[in-house]
Protein backbone atom coordinates (compact mmCIF):
# COMPACT_ATOMS: atom_id res chain seq x y z
CA UNK A 1 0.00 0.00 0.00
CA UNK A 2 1.64 3.13 -1.04
CA UNK A 3 2.19 5.27 2.14
CA UNK A 4 2.09 8.69 -0.25
CA UNK A 5 -0.55 11.04 1.55
CA UNK A 6 -0.51 13.69 -1.40
CA UNK A 7 -3.14 14.58 -2.95
CA UNK A 8 -3.09 14.16 -6.68
CA UNK A 9 -4.54 17.82 -7.10
CA UNK A 10 -1.33 18.87 -4.78
CA UNK A 11 0.48 17.09 -7.46
CA UNK A 12 -0.61 18.76 -9.98
CA UNK A 13 -0.18 22.13 -8.31
CA UNK A 14 3.12 21.46 -7.31
CA UNK A 15 4.07 20.67 -10.80
CA UNK A 16 2.59 23.67 -12.52
CA UNK A 17 4.30 25.85 -9.61
CA UNK A 18 7.67 24.16 -11.45
CA UNK A 19 6.22 25.13 -15.13
CA UNK A 20 5.27 28.43 -14.06
CA UNK A 21 8.29 29.59 -11.74
CA UNK A 22 10.70 28.67 -15.07
CA UNK A 23 8.20 30.79 -17.31
CA UNK A 24 8.16 33.56 -14.68
CA UNK A 25 11.93 33.13 -14.31
CA UNK A 26 12.54 33.46 -18.16
CA UNK A 27 10.40 36.49 -17.95
CA UNK A 28 12.13 38.38 -15.14
CA UNK A 29 15.45 38.10 -16.76
CA UNK A 30 14.57 38.57 -20.68
CA UNK A 31 11.56 40.94 -20.64
CA UNK A 32 13.94 44.31 -19.40
CA UNK A 33 16.21 43.36 -22.82
CA UNK A 34 13.21 42.88 -25.15
CA UNK A 35 12.16 46.46 -26.80
CA UNK A 36 9.24 47.02 -29.05
CA UNK A 37 10.49 48.90 -32.00
CA UNK A 38 8.47 51.55 -34.05
CA UNK A 39 9.70 51.84 -37.83
CA UNK A 40 9.96 55.14 -39.55
CA UNK A 41 10.08 55.79 -43.13
CA UNK A 42 7.91 57.25 -45.75
CA UNK A 43 4.77 55.74 -46.99
CA UNK A 44 2.34 57.83 -49.59
CA UNK A 45 4.81 60.47 -49.64
CA UNK A 46 4.76 61.04 -46.20
CA UNK A 47 7.37 60.34 -43.28
CA UNK A 48 5.30 58.46 -39.83
CA UNK A 49 5.04 55.03 -39.10
CA UNK A 50 5.75 52.41 -41.87
CA UNK A 51 5.97 49.04 -39.23
CA UNK A 52 6.52 47.56 -35.72
CA UNK A 53 7.85 44.55 -33.98
CA UNK A 54 10.10 43.69 -31.32
CA UNK A 55 13.98 43.33 -30.70
CA UNK A 56 16.69 41.74 -28.25
CA UNK A 57 19.21 44.08 -26.55
CA UNK A 58 22.66 40.99 -27.34
CA UNK A 59 25.26 43.93 -26.49
CA UNK A 60 26.20 46.49 -23.75
CA UNK A 61 26.65 49.11 -26.16
CA UNK A 62 23.49 49.56 -27.21
CA UNK A 63 22.95 46.72 -30.19
CA UNK A 64 19.98 45.01 -30.62
CA UNK A 65 18.67 41.84 -32.62
CA UNK A 66 15.60 41.83 -34.89
CA UNK A 67 14.08 40.91 -37.89
CA UNK A 68 15.26 42.16 -41.53
CA UNK A 69 11.29 42.19 -42.38
CA UNK A 70 10.42 44.03 -39.38
CA UNK A 71 12.87 47.14 -40.62
CA UNK A 72 12.30 46.67 -43.90
CA UNK A 73 14.03 49.31 -46.35
CA UNK A 74 13.86 51.68 -43.48
CA UNK A 75 16.72 53.27 -42.00
CA UNK A 76 15.57 53.46 -38.36
CA UNK A 77 12.85 54.57 -35.79
CA UNK A 78 12.07 54.56 -32.21
CA UNK A 79 12.49 51.28 -29.47
CA UNK A 80 10.26 51.55 -26.55
CA UNK A 81 11.23 48.92 -22.95
CA UNK A 82 9.29 47.94 -20.29
CA UNK A 83 10.79 50.26 -18.16
CA UNK A 84 9.55 53.53 -19.91
CA UNK A 85 13.26 53.97 -21.74
CA UNK A 86 12.49 55.10 -25.69
CA UNK A 87 15.34 55.72 -27.41
CA UNK A 88 15.67 56.31 -31.18
CA UNK A 89 17.77 53.47 -33.20
CA UNK A 90 19.78 53.25 -36.62
CA UNK A 91 19.56 50.29 -38.61
CA UNK A 92 23.20 49.27 -39.42
CA UNK A 93 22.57 46.40 -41.64
CA UNK A 94 20.22 43.44 -42.46
CA UNK A 95 20.22 40.09 -44.19
CA UNK A 96 16.95 38.80 -45.85
CA UNK A 97 17.80 34.82 -46.92
CA UNK A 98 18.71 34.74 -42.73
CA UNK A 99 15.77 37.45 -41.84
CA UNK A 100 17.93 38.66 -39.31
CA UNK A 101 18.96 42.73 -38.53
CA UNK A 102 20.99 44.55 -36.44
CA UNK A 103 19.90 48.00 -35.14
CA UNK A 104 21.67 50.24 -33.05
CA UNK A 105 20.34 52.52 -30.32
CA UNK A 106 21.38 56.29 -29.39
CA UNK A 107 21.53 56.16 -26.01
CA UNK A 108 21.41 53.77 -23.07
CA UNK A 109 19.38 50.22 -22.94
CA UNK A 110 19.32 47.96 -20.75
CA UNK A 111 21.47 45.32 -19.63
CA UNK A 112 21.85 42.74 -22.77
CA UNK A 113 20.40 39.42 -23.00
CA UNK A 114 22.06 36.37 -22.88
CA UNK A 115 22.59 34.43 -26.33
CA UNK A 116 22.26 30.60 -26.00
CA UNK A 117 23.00 27.98 -28.87
CA UNK A 118 20.27 26.57 -30.62
CA UNK A 119 21.63 23.24 -32.01
CA UNK A 120 21.30 22.04 -28.49
CA UNK A 121 17.61 22.59 -28.31
CA UNK A 122 15.53 19.00 -28.64
CA UNK A 123 11.79 18.87 -29.97
CA UNK A 124 9.68 18.73 -26.98
CA UNK A 125 11.94 20.84 -24.98
CA UNK A 126 10.22 23.68 -22.84
CA UNK A 127 10.78 27.32 -24.81
CA UNK A 128 9.64 30.82 -23.90
CA UNK A 129 8.81 33.75 -26.46
CA UNK A 130 9.08 37.64 -25.03
CA UNK A 131 8.22 39.95 -27.53
CA UNK A 132 6.29 43.16 -28.27
CA UNK A 133 2.63 41.82 -29.83
CA UNK A 134 -0.08 43.93 -31.60
CA UNK A 135 2.43 46.47 -29.92
CA UNK A 136 2.10 45.89 -26.11
CA UNK A 137 5.30 45.25 -24.99
CA UNK A 138 6.06 42.34 -22.31
CA UNK A 139 4.08 40.03 -23.62
CA UNK A 140 5.66 36.38 -22.69
CA UNK A 141 3.90 32.94 -24.21
CA UNK A 142 5.87 29.56 -23.49
CA UNK A 143 5.14 26.00 -25.15
CA UNK A 144 7.59 23.47 -26.39
CA UNK A 145 9.98 23.22 -29.53
CA UNK A 146 7.71 21.21 -32.32
CA UNK A 147 10.22 20.93 -34.95
CA UNK A 148 13.77 21.39 -35.84
CA UNK A 149 15.44 22.39 -39.35
CA UNK A 150 11.83 24.03 -41.07
CA UNK A 151 12.11 25.76 -44.08
CA UNK A 152 10.02 28.77 -44.51
CA UNK A 153 9.43 30.84 -47.91
CA UNK A 154 10.01 34.66 -47.34
CA UNK A 155 8.80 37.67 -49.14
CA UNK A 156 11.59 39.79 -50.55
CA UNK A 157 10.53 42.72 -52.72
CA UNK A 158 8.68 40.26 -55.86
CA UNK A 159 11.29 37.58 -54.77
CA UNK A 160 10.48 34.83 -52.35
CA UNK A 161 13.32 33.11 -51.11
CA UNK A 162 13.60 30.38 -48.71
CA UNK A 163 15.36 30.70 -45.22
CA UNK A 164 16.41 27.51 -43.86
CA UNK A 165 16.96 25.76 -40.75
CA UNK A 166 14.03 27.34 -38.54
CA UNK A 167 12.54 26.53 -34.87
CA UNK A 168 9.23 25.44 -35.04
CA UNK A 169 7.24 26.22 -31.74
CA UNK A 170 3.72 26.06 -30.08
CA UNK A 171 4.45 28.98 -28.14
CA UNK A 172 1.46 31.83 -29.13
CA UNK A 173 2.87 34.20 -31.28
CA UNK A 174 0.51 37.40 -32.47
CA UNK A 175 1.68 40.40 -34.86
CA UNK A 176 4.39 42.26 -33.68
CA UNK A 177 6.30 39.04 -32.19
CA UNK A 178 8.71 39.10 -34.87
CA UNK A 179 11.82 40.23 -33.74
CA UNK A 180 11.28 38.96 -30.13
CA UNK A 181 13.57 36.30 -28.31
CA UNK A 182 12.81 32.66 -27.86
CA UNK A 183 14.58 31.39 -24.56
CA UNK A 184 15.48 28.20 -23.07
CA UNK A 185 14.64 27.38 -19.48
CA UNK A 186 17.58 29.00 -18.64
CA UNK A 187 16.66 32.33 -19.95
CA UNK A 188 19.09 32.10 -23.21
CA UNK A 189 18.09 33.35 -26.42
CA UNK A 190 18.18 30.87 -28.62
CA UNK A 191 16.22 32.28 -31.67
CA UNK A 192 14.32 34.95 -32.52
CA UNK A 193 10.89 34.82 -33.67
CA UNK A 194 10.08 35.14 -36.99
CA UNK A 195 6.67 34.41 -37.99
CA UNK A 196 3.11 33.14 -37.25
CA UNK A 197 3.11 30.19 -39.81
CA UNK A 198 -0.41 29.20 -38.97
CA UNK A 199 -2.40 28.50 -35.77
CA UNK A 200 -0.45 27.04 -33.28
CA UNK A 201 2.66 27.58 -34.94
CA UNK A 202 4.92 29.93 -35.03
CA UNK A 203 8.57 29.69 -36.28
CA UNK A 204 11.92 31.44 -35.22
CA UNK A 205 15.67 32.02 -36.58
CA UNK A 206 17.57 29.78 -34.68
CA UNK A 207 21.06 31.77 -32.27
CA UNK A 208 24.21 29.03 -33.36
CA UNK A 209 27.08 29.47 -35.05
CA UNK A 210 25.63 29.86 -38.88
CA UNK A 211 23.57 32.92 -37.52
CA UNK A 212 26.41 34.63 -35.05
CA UNK A 213 28.70 34.45 -38.58
CA UNK A 214 25.71 36.46 -40.07
CA UNK A 215 25.53 38.89 -37.44
CA UNK A 216 29.39 39.50 -36.83
CA UNK A 217 29.17 40.43 -40.60
CA UNK A 218 26.28 42.79 -40.43
CA UNK A 219 27.87 44.17 -37.70
CA UNK A 220 31.39 44.65 -39.45
CA UNK A 221 29.94 45.11 -42.93
CA UNK A 222 26.45 46.26 -43.07
CA UNK A 223 25.59 43.39 -45.32
CA UNK A 224 26.48 39.93 -46.19
CA UNK A 225 26.95 38.70 -49.15
CA UNK A 226 25.61 35.26 -50.16
CA UNK A 227 26.14 32.46 -52.42
CA UNK A 228 22.87 31.22 -53.94
CA UNK A 229 21.88 28.01 -55.05
CA UNK A 230 18.53 27.40 -54.82
CA UNK A 231 17.49 24.50 -52.75
CA UNK A 232 15.00 24.12 -49.79
CA UNK A 233 15.60 21.05 -47.92
CA UNK A 234 14.40 19.36 -44.65
CA UNK A 235 15.87 16.74 -41.99
CA UNK A 236 15.54 13.03 -43.38
CA UNK A 237 15.68 10.09 -42.07
CA UNK A 238 18.75 8.01 -44.55
CA UNK A 239 17.69 4.81 -45.57
CA UNK A 240 19.39 1.57 -43.89
CA UNK A 241 21.03 0.34 -46.69
CA UNK A 242 22.74 3.97 -47.26
CA UNK A 243 23.30 4.41 -43.50
CA UNK A 244 25.44 1.70 -43.43
CA UNK A 245 27.83 2.81 -46.02
CA UNK A 246 28.18 6.54 -44.83
CA UNK A 247 28.03 6.33 -41.09
CA UNK A 248 25.35 8.42 -40.41
CA UNK A 249 21.48 7.63 -40.02
CA UNK A 250 20.27 11.48 -40.38
CA UNK A 251 20.32 13.67 -43.17
CA UNK A 252 18.39 16.57 -45.45
CA UNK A 253 16.26 15.65 -48.40
CA UNK A 254 15.66 18.43 -50.75
CA UNK A 255 12.15 19.73 -50.91
CA UNK A 256 12.33 22.42 -53.41
CA UNK A 257 14.83 23.43 -56.49
CA UNK A 258 14.33 26.44 -57.45
CA UNK A 259 13.49 26.86 -61.12
CA UNK A 260 16.19 28.00 -63.21
CA UNK A 261 18.76 27.78 -60.23
CA UNK A 262 21.96 27.08 -60.41
CA UNK A 263 20.54 23.70 -58.03
CA UNK A 264 18.16 22.74 -61.35
CA UNK A 265 21.14 23.68 -63.92
CA UNK A 266 23.80 21.23 -62.15
CA UNK A 267 20.76 18.64 -62.21
CA UNK A 268 20.20 18.56 -58.17
CA UNK A 269 16.15 17.48 -58.16
CA UNK A 270 13.38 17.59 -55.60
CA UNK A 271 13.52 14.56 -53.43
CA UNK A 272 17.51 13.71 -53.61
CA UNK A 273 19.11 12.96 -50.31
CA UNK A 274 22.22 15.21 -49.66
CA UNK A 275 25.02 12.75 -48.92
CA UNK A 276 28.21 15.57 -49.06
CA UNK A 277 28.88 19.02 -50.15
CA UNK A 278 32.35 19.62 -51.16
CA UNK A 279 33.20 16.27 -49.97
CA UNK A 280 31.96 17.33 -46.07
CA UNK A 281 29.00 15.35 -44.80
CA UNK A 282 25.82 17.00 -45.17
CA UNK A 283 23.83 16.74 -41.58
CA UNK A 284 21.50 19.21 -41.48
CA UNK A 285 21.11 22.14 -42.92
CA UNK A 286 23.52 24.43 -41.36
CA UNK A 287 26.07 21.89 -43.61
CA UNK A 288 25.31 23.54 -46.64
CA UNK A 289 24.74 26.92 -45.10
CA UNK A 290 27.79 27.24 -43.75
CA UNK A 291 29.18 27.05 -47.82
CA UNK A 292 26.50 29.64 -48.80
CA UNK A 293 28.64 33.04 -47.75
CA UNK A 294 31.09 35.12 -50.31
CA UNK A 295 33.93 32.52 -51.28
CA UNK A 296 31.23 30.13 -52.43
CA UNK A 297 30.36 32.82 -55.13
CA UNK A 298 31.19 31.71 -58.63
CA UNK A 299 32.97 28.31 -57.78
CA UNK A 300 32.58 24.83 -58.22
CA UNK A 301 30.88 22.86 -55.91
CA UNK A 302 30.57 19.28 -55.30
CA UNK A 303 27.62 17.74 -54.37
CA UNK A 304 26.62 14.33 -53.88
CA UNK A 305 23.27 12.65 -53.22
CA UNK A 306 21.38 9.84 -53.26
CA UNK A 307 18.49 9.30 -55.43
CA UNK A 308 16.73 5.98 -56.52
CA UNK A 309 19.01 3.70 -54.73
CA UNK A 310 22.05 5.21 -56.28
CA UNK A 311 24.83 7.91 -55.46
CA UNK A 312 24.85 11.01 -57.92
CA UNK A 313 27.52 13.34 -58.30
CA UNK A 314 27.36 17.23 -60.04
CA UNK A 315 28.83 19.99 -59.77
CA UNK A 316 26.99 23.15 -59.01
CA UNK A 317 28.11 26.91 -59.67
CA UNK A 318 26.01 29.02 -56.87
CA UNK A 319 25.92 32.65 -57.82
CA UNK A 320 25.80 35.96 -55.70
CA UNK A 321 22.52 36.59 -54.32
CA UNK A 322 20.87 40.10 -55.30
CA UNK A 323 17.25 41.42 -54.70
CA UNK A 324 16.75 40.75 -57.98
CA UNK A 325 17.10 36.74 -57.16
Amino acid sequence: MSTNSEHPVDRDLAALDAYSQVVSGVAKRLLPAVAALSVTGQRGGRRGVVGAGSAVVFTDDGFLLTNAHVVGSAEGGTASFGDGTEVGFTVIGRDQLSDLAVVRTDGATPPAATLGDADQLTVGQLVVAVGSPLGLSGSVTAGVVSALGRSMPAQSGRTVRIIEDVIQTDAALNPGNSGGALADSSGRVVGINTAVAGVGVGLAVPVNATSTRIITTLLRDGRVRRAFLGVATAPAPVPPNLAERIGRSRGVRIVHVEPGSPAEVAGLREGDLMVTVAGEPVVDAQALQRRMFAEAIGEQLPITTFRNGAMVDVIARPVELTDQR
